[in-house]
């Protein structure tokens, strides 16, 4: 039979289980898009390609699949930048084919040439420049294993033209059983090896010296991350804390992989934690810092970070361990497989003088409290009684993102869909799209600002054309809201750039993009309006009005230690 290089792209995707694909097609993709005409891989057609590639890391956030996006070369490729590097920082699995100029053009400056594989280096865990249709059939398969394994991550595909246009003759297809069956004994042979081994590392003595140091101290901590939550180990490092009472504080990327209303939870660390949070890291005696990089949002000065405290690292990559913080003891492994190893280890413990103090600083140092029930530290609480549990919440980067991973009640993992690492504004829309496409039994809401939501507003088109289950909340205040706030604080309140001239009318924007808008500053009685609006189903954008000036507190300074909050209550023991 023959084939052309674009079909076998697309039969190749089909074979990995590939259901969407999110792009958008021009010139030197346009070969994939012919003979995706006759796929049942169904296309979602974004507005932008930044906006393509984080409704694919929609898919990847809150699944166990890869996300899929297309673009085409030139500002198509160069479009996506952003999204990789989000997807690079934040550990998310993704797939990104973008077409090229014929392999002859590659050098001569042709219309839309871009060195893709150069720009994207650097932001990608692994990318391939295609130069032989034979090389789709062990490329793309192996773009999905690189993905997907050990620390996941973006990678590129660039395909020139000519390679998506040549034919070649067949005899079978790779997805043939007797073939599928070959590879897929070789590839369980090599996978069962790798556990083997991984397994027989893990009984070695550093687990019992780890478990040792858990049993003997008296003040632990478990300090979790993404880790958790890409490796589907939130049940186990559930067990692991129930079982030693160990109390557990996440990070931003963590938030959901340990249940917010257990009384062992000490939610969100770092520069806008409550202050009994930071307080209790600071007195530790063991933190025990699983599938994390110690990133400064959460630590703060590194040098004072927890002083009293020994820790021990355990993340899949390698390279993170001692990267920031030299640690007393650290573990290059998958942390579900560690966690399976080292629980049988642990005692069975009650900590009660712990634990009591646990419960005590919560009392006495706790978020601030408002009394206004449209401020959004009560607002987000009100919305999440309404939603249930299992809704999926994206947000985008601001004071509104801090607002909502801090009071937002998040109970399961793959429920918070936030850019971590990069702080992406216009994140949030796009990855709800995603979100909803593969979840379309779950509510999506989408948490923004005026600022964020503005840079993929276009993608309200996409979510339109598609009439899914998303809410857009815009919490409005007329200002780029952290700027505006860091400027107040640090900058002796010299303003500028952050305040906006104008804003659009948010409600008849959704309109015109044929959804329906709400604008809770019109309503007499907001919050009976917004419960309403939050059972009606379909896609729709709320406008919610908040003071100005409004300030997210608690706030650690950059540079400064996560004892030095602003807008927290004081320690005084």
């Amino acid at each position: 039979m023959k084939c052309s290089g674009a079909e076998i792209i697309i039969r190749l995707l089909e074979n990995e289980g590939v259901e969407f694909i999110s792009g958008i097609p021009g010139g030197f993709n346009l070969p994939m898009y012919d003979a995706l005409y006759n796929s049942k891989i169904k296309h979602i057609l974004a507005r932008h390609e930044q906006g393509a590639a984080f409704i694919a890391q929609g898919i990847s956030r809150t699944t166990d699949k890869v996300g899929v996006c297309f673009a085409t070369s030139g500002p198509g490729a160069t479009n996506l930048l952003t999204a990789i590097a989000d997807a690079k920082l934040d550990s998310i699995p993704l797939i990104v084919i973008t077409g090229q100029v014929p392999l002859s053009a590659i050098g001569t400056d042709a219309f839309q040439e871009v060195d893709a594989y150069g720009l994207t280096i650097p932001i990608t865990k692994h990318n391939f420049l295609i130069r032989n249709i034979h090389d789709l059939f062990t490329i793309i398969p192996e773009a999905f294993r690189i993905a997907t394994e050990g620390r996941p991550g973006p990678v590129l595909i660039d395909i020139p033209k000519n390679i998506q246009t040549e034919i070649i003759e067949l005899e079978f297809f790779p997805n043939d059983d007797t073939l599928s069956n070959s590879l897929e004994s070789n590839i369980s042979n090599v996978i069962e090896e790798k556990t083997i081994s991984s397994r027989t590392f893990l009984k070695s003595s550093t687990i019992e010296c780890i478990a040792e140091l858990i049993n003997n101290s008296r003040k632990p901590i478990i300090y979790a991350g993404g880790g958790i939550i890409s490796s589907n180990a939130s049940s186990n490092l559930y067990e692991l804390a129930k079982k030693n009472n160990i109390p557990v504080a996440l990070s931003l990327m963590g938030l959901g992989a340990f249940p917010c209303d257990d009384d062992l939870s000490l939610g969100m660390l770092g520069m806008h934690a409550a202050p009994y949070t930071n307080y209790l890291l600071n007195e530790a005696d063991l933190i025990l810092a699983f599938g994390i990089r110690f990133d400064d949002r959460a630590t703060g000065n590194i040098d004072k970070f927890c002083p009293n405290a020994s820790i021990i690292h355990v993340d899949i990559d390698p390279s993170e361990l001692n990267k920031v913080k030299t640690c007393s003891l650290s573990m290059a492994a998958d942390i579900k497989e560690f966690l399976d190893a080292i629980i049988p280890y642990v005692d069975v413990k009650s900590r009660n003088s712990w634990v009591k103090r646990v419960k005590c600083f919560k009392e006495k140092y706790p978020l601030p409290s408002y009394e206004n029930t449209m401020h959004p530290a009560n607002l987000i609480p009100f919305i999440a009684s309404k939603v249930g549990s299992d809704a999926i919440i994206a947000i985008d980067v601001g004071e509104h993102q801090m607002w909502t991973a801090q009071r937002y009640p998040f109970k399961k993992p793959k429920t918070l869909l936030t850019s971590g690492g990069l702080g992406t504004m216009g994140f949030g829309l796009p990855v709800s799209i995603g979100a909803a496409l593969v979840n379309p039994d779950k509510n999506v809401l989408c948490f923004s600002g005026d600022g964020s939501i503005l840079m993929n507003i276009q993608e309200l088109a996409t979510l339109a054309d598609f009439n899914l289950n998303v809410k857009v909340i815009i919490l409005t205040n007329h200002h780029l809201g952290l700027v505006r706030q860091q400027q107040e604080l640090f900058y002796n309140k010299h303003y500028i750039a952050s305040s906006f001239i104008s804003n659009p009318n948010f409600k008849v924007v959704a309109e015109g993009f044929g959804m329906k808008g709400y604008d809770l500053g019109d309503e007499q009685y907001p919050l009976e309006k917004l419960e309403n609006i939050l059972n009606e189903e379909g896609p729709c954008v709320i406008n919610v009005p908040i003071d100005e000036c409004e300030n997210i507190f608690p706030m650690v300074a950059p540079g400064k230690s996560n004892l030095e909050m602003i807008g927290g209550e004081k320690f005084n023991d």
